[in-house]
Formats: C-alpha cells, sequence, structure tokens
C-alpha cells in the first residue's frame, strides 16, 4: 500500500453513498468529457476515462433532480476559454450554476419553491453561450441568463409541462411534453419569449389503441401497420384516454424533422412531416420495459436502457436489403418501415428493492460510451467496442450486416494506416443508407461486430448506519511509514478501509455477522472491530469481537468461544499504548484483556459496578520501565567486556535474572507497562483502576459531581478530563491545578467526545443527537459548531479527528464528509487534489495553458521531430504549468498518442482528432465538414475516364445525413426519395395523402403524384380540385403557351397568400430556381435551401445557397458559424477564410488555410496570398499573447512581410541573451 508520499495535508472530501429517488434523472456526460450526477443534496463529477470522481459540488439544501453541462458550441480563445460550467436544480426550484474547477457557484437562480421538471443550456453558437431554459412547475418556462442569473423571459402554457426538447437543426423549434399532449414552439427566439402559445396536438396512448390486443395474435410486424395515427389534433374520445404514460419526447438528432416518443413497452418514430408514426420499436411480451432513450447524431442509432440496468445499441437497418442471395424469391410484401437493429447489449444488474438503474447519459463527442447510475451509487461505464468480422462468419440473423466505415477522421485511408476503430461511433460504423450492390463488389467493405465492454467502475458507501474511526495519528516516529487511513463499520457486518488522500475505497473486509458497532485501531495496520446481533426475547445477543491485520485481511475471534447469548457489548477501548482492551457490557461487569497475547486478563466480580463511561489515561510508565531496560543492557556489554577480570557473583546472577527478561520481552516486542483508566458507575462515582502485567489494582474513587447528570462519555488527554452527561453538559477537570469547570450547552445527550490528535493540541470535538461541537478545553471555548435542521440536512451518525485540523463526519444520507474545523461542508478546488490515475482534462488548466497545449498537439512536428514532450519546446511559462502540461499529454492513451505522432496523420484529421480530445463542439462540425469537402472537391479536380474508382469512392463516402443541408445533392435527393416513400406507404388520412402528393410534385416523381391525386374519393369536398390537378400535372409537359400561363396562374398565386401552392406550380413547369426565390424573398429560407438541393442543378443550387448565406450573416439572423459550414459544402474555401478571420477565429483560420494549401484549393494570386499573409500574422500574435513563443516564431515566419515585424519582435530578446 505503500505508494503515496507522506501527504499530512488532508484535501477535504465526501465520500457518497447511495442516491435518493429525485435524483434519478439527475444526470449528465458533458462535452467536456465528464459525467456529473446528483446524490442527495450533492452533485459528483466523475472523469470518465478513469473512473474517478473529481469534484463533488455541495451548496444545495435539498435533493438535486437535474444537472445540465453547458455546451462548448462556441469557438474558444483568451476571451472564451474552455471551462467546467454546470447548472444543477433541486426539489426547492432552486438553480445553481458552478464554475466546477473552483468548487464556486457563479450564481443561483430562484423562481418558485417547486422541482425543476427539466432545463438546458441553448445550443446555439452564435446567441450568447450563457442562456439556459427551464420548467418551472407547473407551466412555466423561463429563459435565463446563467452568467448573472437575471430572468429573460417567462411564459405560461395551459398544461402542466413535463420536458422539452429542442430541435438540433433549428433553434427556433422546440417541443414541449405536457400532461396531455405535445406542444410544438416554432418561434423560440432568446430575445422574446414565443407570442403563440404553440401548436398543440394529442398523443393517443398506444395501449388504449385495439392494435395493441391484436399485437400479441398477429406478431410485431402486423401490429406495426396497425399502429397508424397516434397524433392528432383533435382530443381523444374520454374512454380511449389513458393517462400519458409517455416516458420522454425528443428530437432525433441524427435526421431533420424526426421525433422519438418513448413508452414503457415502446419507442415510436415519428415523421413530423406528415405527424405520423413511421417507426416502432416494441418490446416483446416477456421483454423488459424501457426506461430511457438517448439518440444518436453521428449515426441513426439509439441506445436504450431497461428496468434491468441493460443498455442496448439499436441501430436503423438500411432499406436495400441485401441479405438474400439473388435467385431466392424476394420478399412480396416487404414491410416499409424505419426498422432499428439490436446491435449490441450489455449485462443486467441485480435489481432489488434498494438497487435500481436511475438513469444513463452517453459521451456526446464519440458517442460510443454509456454510463449506467445505479441507485445504490454505483457508477457503471460501459464501451462500445467493434470487431472486424470475416466474411463467412455471416450469421443467420435478418440484421443486414453493419460495415467499417472507409475513412476515419474525416479522410479515407488505406489499410496499413494507423487508426483506432473504437475512437467514436461514426468511426466504428459506416452509414448503412447507400450500402447497395456496387458495394458488396468492392472488397474494402468490413464487417463489423459491435460489443459493450465494461470500463470503468464506482461503488459507493453501503447504506447507514456506520461507524467510523481514524487510524492513530501521525507522529515523527511513524512519518515514514504512515497513511492516513479510515475503517468504516457498516450494517451488513462489513468494514470498508479507505484511503482519505485519495478517497478511494483500499479495501472490503466481511468480518461479521451482523451490524458494526465500533472499531479501535490497535496499530497503523490492525484493528479490533466488534458487532452485535439484534436481542432476543431475553434481551440477550451474539457479540462478535474481531482482531484485524489490515495488510493480510486475516482476522481472529479475540474472544475465542465467548460471546453467545450474552448482554450486548456497549463500547471497546485501547489503552494508549495499545496493551490493553476494555470491554464494556450493557448488564455485566467489565473485562480487560491483553490485546497482545489475546488473553483475558480480569473478569471483574458480579458486585462491580456497571460502567456508563470509560477512558485510558494517556500517562504510564513505559519511560521509567525502558530506561531500566537499557541499564541492564549497559551492565550486560560490561560484563561481556570484563569476563577476563573476575566478577562478583552477586552482579552476574543480576544479570542472568535480567537477559532472561530481556528474552521475553524480545519475544513479545514489548514491555508490560503500567496503565491507569478511569470509569464511571451508574451512581456517577469516578473510579481509578491500574493494570500491570496482568494484575489488576483498584486505585481510588471520585465522589460524584452534583452538577452532573448520568455520566456518557470520558476523554483524556494531559491534565484535561472532561466528562459528558445525558444532559448535555460538559464537566473541564484540570487536574494539575485540581479545578472542574461545568458547562452547559444545551444539546441534550452527549453521546461521543473525542481530543484532536498532535502534542499541545487541546481541541475537544463532541457529538450530540442533533449535530456536533468542536471545544477549546484550555480556554473552554466553543470553535464551531453544526445543527441538523439549521445549517445542514442530515443527522451526524459518527465523528472522529483525520488529523489535527480535519474531522469525518458520517451522516444520515449516506455520506462521509471529510471537513475543517468550521465544520462547514464545503467543495474543493479540483486543482488541490492528489489523483492516482492523472485525467485527461485540458479544462482543468488554466486558459493560456489549455490553448498553447491546443496548439502544440496541432503544430506537430516542431524543429522536424514528432514528440510529445512539451519540456523540450521553447515555451517560457513557469516550471509548475509545464509539468501540468507534460502530466495531461501523459495522460493520453497510448492509441492516441500514436496517432498524433503519426507523420503520416493529416493535418485535417489531427484537427479532428484534437477538436474531439477537447471535446470542442463547434470545432467538431467545422473540420468534418470541412475535411470532407476539402477531400472530396480536391480529388475532382483531375478529371480523366480513368478515374471511376475516386467516384466511386465518393459514393460510399458522402456525409451523413445528420448534416441535413450539407450533404451532397445527390444522396441528400435519395434520402428525400425514401422518406417520401415511407409517409406514402404510412398514410391514413386524406390530408396525409395530401401532403405526399404534394412533396412527390416537389420532387418531380409526377406519375406517383398523379396516383395519389386519383385516389381522393367522390364525396370528398377536394374531390374536383384533385382530379383537375391530376389532369394539369399529366398534361403540362406540352407548349410553350401554356408554361406561361402556369407561370403567371403562380405568381399571381403566390402573390395572393397561396405561396406553396405557387410554388407547386413552378416546379410543374421547371421553374424550381424561382420557386426557390420566391421562397425566399417570403422569408422561407430552409424550405427554399431543401428545394434547390433536390430540384436544381449544382450551379443553380449554390446560387441560391448563396443567398441564403448571405441572409444568414446579416446582423438581425446572426448565424455565421451556419453560414460557414454551407460555404464549405460549396467548396467557397477562399470566402471561409475570410469569413474566419474576420470573425477573428485566428487559430481556425490559420489551420484552414494551411490545410487548403496542402490540398491545392486556393488559387493563388495576390489576394489570396495578402489573405494568407494576414491570417498567419494575427495567429503569430495570438500565440504570443498565451505566451508560446515557438509557435508564434514559426507562423511569424510564414506570413511574409506582414509577419516581418512581429518576427524581428520575437526574435530581439534572445540577441541580447546571446550578446551578454
Amino acid at each position: 500500500m505503500q505508494r503515496f508520499t507522506v501527504n499530512i495535508k488532508l484535501p477535504a472530501r465526501t465520500l457518497t453513498g447511495a442516491l435518493s429517488a429525485p435524483n434519478r434523472g439527475a444526470a449528465d456526460w458533458g462535452w467536456q468529457g465528464l459525467i456529473a450526477y446528483g446524490c442527495h443534496s450533492l452533485v459528483l463529477i466523475v472523469d470518465a476515462n478513469t473512473a474517478q470522481t473529481l469534484q463533488v459540488l455541495e451548496r444545495h439544501k435539498a435533493s438535486v433532480v437535474k444537472v445540465k453541462w453547458a455546451k462548448e458550441n462556441y469557438h474558444h480563445n483568451i476571451g472564451s476559454p474552455y471551462s467546467l460550467r454546470l447548472a444543477s436544480a433541486d426539489v426547492t426550484g432552486k438553480i445553481i450554476v458552478w464554475d466546477v474547477a473552483t468548487g464556486t457557484a457563479r450564481c443561483e437562480i430562484q423562481e418558485h419553491a417547486k422541482p425543476i421538471q427539466d432545463m438546458q443550456w441553448l445550443w446555439n453558437q452564435d446567441a450568447s453561450r450563457d442562456l439556459l431554459l427551464a420548467v418551472h412547475p407547473p407551466n412555466y418556462i423561463v429563459l435565463w441568463n446563467a452568467d448573472t442569473g437575471t430572468k429573460l423571459w417567462k411564459k405560461s402554457y395551459a398544461e402542466n409541462i413535463l420536458s422539452f426538447s429542442f430541435d438540433p437543426f433549428d433553434p427556433s423549434h422546440l417541443a414541449l411534453l405536457t400532461s396531455e399532449g405535445i406542444v410544438f414552439i416554432s418561434d423560440f427566439s432568446p430575445s422574446k419569449a414565443p407570442a403563440s402559445s404553440g401548436k398543440k396536438v394529442y398523443i393517443s396512448s398506444p395501449h388504449s389503441s385495439p392494435s395493441h390486443k391484436l399485437a400479441a395474435a398477429m406478431g410485431a410486424k402486423k401490429a406495426l401497420d396497425k399502429v397508424k395515427i397516434l397524433i392528432s389534433n383533435e382530443k381523444p374520445s374520454a374512454e380511449s384516454v389513458t393517462l400519458n404514460d409517455c416516458l420522454q419526447l425528443s428530437y432525433l438528432p441524427s435526421k431533420r424533422n424526426y421525433m422519438l416518443l418513448l413508452y414503457p413497452r415502446e419507442i415510436l418514430i415519428l415523421d413530423l412531416e406528415v405527424n405520423q408514426t413511421v417507426g416502432v420499436i416494441a418490446i416483446e411480451r416477456t421483454g423488459v420495459p424501457f426506461l430511457q432513450v438517448i439518440p444518436c447524431f453521428q449515426r441513426d442509432g439509439l441506445f436504450c436502457l431497461h428496468e434491468n440496468g441493460c443498455i442496448t445499441l439499436r441501430v436503423r437497418r438500411s432499406n436495400c436489403s441485401i441479405t438474400g442471395t439473388p435467385n431466392e424469391e424476394p420478399d412480396p410484401d416487404p414491410v416499409q418501415e424505419l426498422i432499428y437493429d439490436l446491435r449490441s447489449q450489455c449485462d443486467a444488474i441485480r435489481v432489488t428493492k434498494t438497487v435500481r438503474p436511475f438513469s444513463m447519459v452517453c459521451c456526446p463527442v464519440n458517442e460510443n460510451s454509456a454510463a449506467l447510475i445505479v441507485s445504490d451509487g454505483r457508477v457503471m461505464i460501459w464501451e462500445l467496442k467493434s470487431s472486424i468480422s470475416g466474411r463467412n462468419m455471416r450469421n443467420s440473423s435478418s440484421a443486414s450486416p453493419l460495415y467499417s466505415p472507409v475513412s476515419f477522421c474525416g479522410i479515407p485511408v488505406g489499410a496499413f494506416q494507423n487508426k483506432i476503430p473504437d475512437l467514436s461511433l461514426d468511426n466504428m460504423i459506416g452509414q448503412s443508407t447507400v450500402a447497395g450492390e456496387e458495394q458488396l463488389k468492392s472488397s474494402f467493405l468490413q464487417e463489423v461486430h459491435l460489443k459493450f465492454l465494461l470500463t470503468g467502475l464506482l461503488s459507493g458507501l453501503p447504506l447507514p448506519p456506520f461507524a467510523i474511526r481514524m487510524c492513530p495519528p501521525l507522529t515523527t516516529k511513524n512519518i515514514k511509514q504512515y497513511e492516513p487511513i479510515l475503517a468504516v463499520g457498516t450494517s451488513n457486518g462489513s468494514v470498508l478501509v479507505f484511503h482519505l488522500t485519495s478517497g478511494l475505497l483500499h479495501k472490503e473486509l466481511s468480518i461479521h455477522s451482523c451490524e458494526v458497532k465500533g472499531i479501535e485501531w490497535i496499530s497503523l495496520t490492525g484493528f479490533i472491530s466488534f458487532a452485535t446481533s439484534t436481542p432476543n426475547n431475553l434481551g440477550l445477543v451474539r457479540n462478535e469481537l474481531q482482531l484485524v491485520d489490515l495488510p493480510t485481511g486475516r482476522s481472529i475471534a479475540f474472544r475465542g468461544e465467548r460471546g453467545n447469548d450474552e448482554p450486548a457489548i456497549e463500547m471497546i477501548k485501547v489503552s494508549h499504548l495499545k496493551q490493553y482492551l476494555a470491554v464494556v457490557f450493557k448488564d455485566k461487569p467489565l473485562e480487560i484483556w491483553d490485546v497482545r497475547t489475546c488473553t483475558l486478563l480480569r473478569e471483574m466480580s458480579k458486585n462491580f459496578p456497571t460502567a456508563t463511561a470509560l477512558e485510558w489515561s494517556p500517562s504510564h510508565n513505559l519511560k521509567s520501565l525502558r530506561k531500566k531496560q537499557l541499564a541492564a543492557r549497559e551492565a550486560m556489554a560490561r560484563q561481556t567486556v570484563a569476563s577476563d577480570t573476575e566478577v562478583s557473583s552477586v552482579e552476574s546472577s543480576v544479570i542472568s535474572l535480567l537477559q532472561e527478561a530481556e528474552s521475553k520481552s524480545e519475544l513479545s516486542q514489548n514491555i508490560s507497562a503500567r496503565e491507569h483508566f478511569v470509569f464511571t458507575g451508574a451512581d456517577g462515582q469516578v473510579y481509578h483502576l491500574t493494570v500491570e502485567g496482568n494484575a489488576v489494582k483498584d486505585s481510588a474513587r471520585i465522589p460524584p459531581d452534583g452538577s452532573m447528570g448520568s455520566i456518557t462519555c470520558i476523554a483524556w488527554k494531559g491534565d484535561i478530563l472532561v466528562l459528558g452527561d445525558v444532559d448535555g453538559n460538559l464537566n473541564f477537570w484540570d487536574l494539575k491545578a485540581r479545578v472542574s469547570r461545568g458547562i452547559p450547552t444545551h444539546r441534550s445527550w452527549v453521546k461521543k467526545i473525542r481530543f484532536a490528535p498532535g502534542k499541545g493540541n487541546q481541541k475537544l470535538l463532541a457529538m450530540y443527537n442533533d449535530g456536533a461541537e468542536i471545544w477549546d478545553s484550555k480556554e473552554v471555548q466553543l470553535v464551531s459548531s453544526l445543527r441538523s435542521g439549521r445549517n445542514v440536512n442530515f443527522r451526524i451518525l459518527d465523528v472522529d479527528w483525520c488529523t489535527s485540523d480535519k474531522v469525518v463526519l458520517a451522516s444520515d444520507d449516506g455520506c462521509i464528509r471529510v471537513v475543517d474545523l468550521s465544520m462547514k461542508p464545503s467543495c474543493f478546488r479540483m486543482d488541490e487534489q492528489d489523483l492516482i490515475e492523472p485525467a485527461w482534462c485540458p479544462y482543468l488548466l488554466v486558459p493560456r495553458a489549455s490553448l498553447a497545449l491546443k496548439a502544440f498537439l496541432l503544430h506537430q512536428p516542431w524543429n522536424e521531430k514528432y514528440s510529445l514532450d512539451i519540456i523540450n519546446i521553447d515555451y517560457p511559462e513557469n516550471e509548475n504549468i509545464k509539468n501540468l502540461l507534460q502530466e495531461q499529454l501523459n495522460s493520453l492513451s497510448n492509441d492516441i498518442k500514436k496517432l498524433l505522432l503519426d507523420p503520416d496523420f493529416t493535418l485535417l484529421q489531427r484537427c479532428l482528432l484534437v477538436a474531439r480530445l477537447y471535446g470542442d463542439e463547434s470545432e467538431l462540425h467545422f473540420w468534418t465538414i470541412a475535411a470532407h469537402y476539402l477531400h472530396s472537391l480536391s480529388q475532382e479536380k483531375p478529371a480523366k475516364p480513368t478515374d471511376t474508382a475516386i467516384l466511386q469512392e465518393q459514393l460510399v463516402n458522402p456525409l451523413d445525413i445528420c448534416c441535413d443541408i450539407l450533404c451532397e445533392n445527390y444522396y441528400f435527393q435519395k434520402f428525400q426519395l425514401e422518406r417520401v416513400n415511407l409517409q406514402e406507404v404510412k398514410r391514413s388520412t386524406y390530408d396525409h395523402t395530401r401532403k405526399c402528393a404534394d412533396q412527390l410534385l416537389l420532387l418531380g416523381q409526377t406519375d406517383r403524384a398523379v396516383q395519389l391525386l386519383l385516389e381522393t374519393s367522390s364525396e370528398n369536398a377536394h374531390y374536383y380540385c384533385d382530379s383537375l390537378k391530376a389532369c394539369l400535372v399529366t398534361t403540362v409537359t406540352s407548349s410553350g403557351p401554356s408554361q406561361s400561363t402556369i407561370k403567371l396562374v403562380a405568381t399571381n398565386m403566390i402573390a395572393n397568400g397561396k405561396l406553396a401552392e405557387g410554388v407547386q406550380l413552378l416546379c410543374l413547369i421547371d421553374k424550381a430556381a424561382d420557386a426557390c426565390r420566391y421562397l425566399q424573398t417570403y422569408g422561407e429560407w430552409n424550405r427554399a435551401a431543401w428545394l434547390a438541393k433536390v430540384r436544381l442543378n449544382s450551379e443553380e443550387c449554390a446560387d441560391v445557397l448563396k443567398r441564403w448565406v448571405d441572409h444568414l450573416c446579416s446582423p438581425q439572423v446572426n448565424q455565421k458559424s451556419k453560414a460557414i459550414l454551407v460555404l464549405l459544402s460549396l467548396g467557397c474555401f477562399t470566402k471561409v477564410a475570410e469569413m474566419l478571420h474576420s470573425m477573428r477565429y485566428f487559430d481556425r483560420a490559420a489551420l484552414f488555410v494551411e490545410a487548403c494549401l496542402k490540398y491545392g484549393t486556393f488559387e493563388v494570386n495576390d489576394d489570396t496570398n495578402k489573405l494568407i499573409h494576414a491570417v498567419y500574422a494575427d495567429y503569430a500574435r495570438s500565440l504570443k499573447l498565451l505566451g508560446f513563443k515557438q509557435g508564434a516564431i514559426l507562423f511569424a515566419s510564414k506570413a511574409g512581410e506582414t509577419g516581418k515585424e512581429l518576427l524581428m519582435e520575437l526574435k530581439q530578446p534572445k540577441e541580447e541573451v546571446t550578446q551578454e
């Protein structure tokens, strides 16, 4: 166990245990790479990679119900550094925004006194990043500025709001889950409250629908077709309404306008364009119900948590089924569904009354690991691992195979290049939607299987009550081998041993079969603990007293066969020299034992008074005994020297006796010194006894003090003896001056009093029913006090001293806290902690250091050498910071180090990897799209006929649909057609049919649109209109005059407010470009972009999107970051570099320029050169600000003329030094 240097200063910390019921939903995994979860009124911060608790935030007075990490979706620089911000909300409606690294509260927010139902930080990066939206019960949503705590606006709704979800593709859209249904808000903005009360739709619960009764008989496949409508605008009739048992609603981040509803036995996927269920994941009758689901962003997958604690991953099956061999009959009736196949599942936990899964969180950066938080305080971290399977290993399951992606970190890589297949979900499985015939022919696709692996486990304390005891204190003699160890006895009979420098569990020893009532240490590595069973009808119990050796874990029954059917042990006390043990019983005289030989020295006689309190005296005669021993040794030495001279016979006989005694004492390692103890009888009399060797002598009695009640505890240190009684009086006796002084504390029964360790330290810790106090016994003054219900909301169960200035408290909320003398529970600074394993978290560094570290990783190689030793770099910060940076670098995993040191690992891949390491959301989106288009557009340039392979590669490796408008046009069109097909299969009412027909017309699928239009029944009011429309669509391809008429009609319609109908007509006559222009004029920017992507050729489409970019950049819209992504997808790289530079994103601009130059996508002329130099010079300046000199010189030298002055400035001091 000797792993630590001696750290006498113990950090204040909290060891936590089981969670309380309101903590169920309070968990979040941030982009910062840390997991936060609520435990009673505390918030714990856990590092997912090393499974260590980094911080415990204590300020809430009530149970925490929600925690949310701030988003990292913005550009980071010195002004807006990487920092750990977290919002937590409790049952009383208080929200605290934390600066996690220092453990301080940035602001506190309070609106109503009811538990917060839900809260989220706003994700849109161009808005302020301090905005927090919260649901205050019953029906308010409030937008807060979480930096200042000011309320921006408040809005109430008609029903009770349960939770909400932001649309990940449109910051103005929000859906509220209410007690009756769903409310869609489409005019959400940070600047003012939504004006409308939203569009309300009702959910008829799937359980009340008749499909459920049929499901059992017909099997899932047919049942899915039956769950047609779930969403209606009318309120469902009374008999069909069961209570809304929808557990959760959330938008799918992997594709636009889809929503997921979670019920205990099914997950419904809704297409919001037609408000229709297009996919159902149902659980069979014997399956385990769902608790929670987290949809993925990078691939269309779902992490599901079940009631038995099992986490499953389901991934959407691709539409073109390629499982069948060509000569088989195709399925005559393929079910048109979004089907999510179960791809992987982890082990379940044992669920009992007190142990249930509480919540699951998933890593937002890589989406390849999930953490399960269990009600008993355990956190289990499961990671997905992919393994490549051979072709012949195909299993016969219906699920289509998953393939590993072609690219790694955004760029296609060869078979021999370094890569980490498990880096993130999109690096594990490629897109499934494009798997077609061409793909199977190409051999470079490898099939993968996924499995969950448990990579981290944190366990909490068991349920209270606890008995705690700190090991003997640090002295000058034991400083070499001292370890600050705390023993915790629990109600199930085990003793937990914690190491307090790290707060980690060192050993768990199952020693007893019933509740541990007390522990006493007999050395630094051994203790005696006792436990008593529940009394039988005679009031007798089984007593267990065990002597435990910590290094080996061996335990011995200390009292041998004794212990059955006797009165309960009240307490045990070990003497100061750890020689003797006094065992005090309830209704039976005490016993004195010898600890070293485990023998009973004396059992007091029946008429001996029963002890109510007992304490050993700190004085003993060890020193005088040692002196005698030394004298004997000297005599022996004299005898051996003088053996040639005659020695008187008397002296030699004495020496032989001494030698005998000496050898005996060598055996027992110790001389039996005389020790004293005092105890009080029931009558309040104080008895004083001495123990020497195996004799126990009664020496004095002191009559009771009239002012004291029955004495409950005694403490003795130096010349001061303190007695506590049942009425809360403390009596201080000064034995030297022979004075006593009584202090009434008015705190009822004194449960325990203990002196602090350390020479001359006369502080005294007293524990009462309702808390604890620290007294200074020299001055007889109160130092600090803690009272349950007044300044804390927990009850104290046990107390002890940790060090001379730290106290450890065990409380009934299942926590053990190490606190300082003020006894105020507090958070600590994360940088003051000693972690056993260093954790990668650049957020903990000071802002300059974290940004310098990033630059160091990005601009490898330095001095022509790839290295991760920052010590060799010219970075003139103080040594401490350099060492911290080096520690961070060392804590990276070997796989990642290997990649960073690989010369073939390109700059773009490096940028993506570092964005992932830093959990920087905005960088990740930017570099994903930049890498994709820089790579694919630079490949297109050499257009030779032989380049079919490259085109093939593009077909196989498009941007996934989660990028929405940023995808390649052909892929976007394909996706939209598939979507309409599905809507068409699912339609059930005339409205749906009409919506499908409209979509088909816009997509140019005229034949199918006509079929749908002709389906209108003759009773329908729109029958005539639809029939005529069908005729029009079939004949429209004819002459010019008809076209001009249609165009005229369309423009009139648009002018008179029928925008959608006019746009349809324009699309019929292939005037989609005009249609887009009209849509943009009327503010339908997203619709126009959609239409351009599906109908226009690339030049026309680019025009439409460029107009959209100008609109996004305008000050009233201010979505420049989105505009940049659109420009990237159009290949306007020079414009992107200019915009990044004008937005002062110097680091991103410089890296992007460098990547463009590598790929040759910049046209080289004076203007671009000027831009490149300006970008490099500004970046060099910002590196200089960070104090990262070598980086600044590197970029200043690349900046040509612009960087000359700066370069001179940077090199100046060096020359001066050399001249000296």
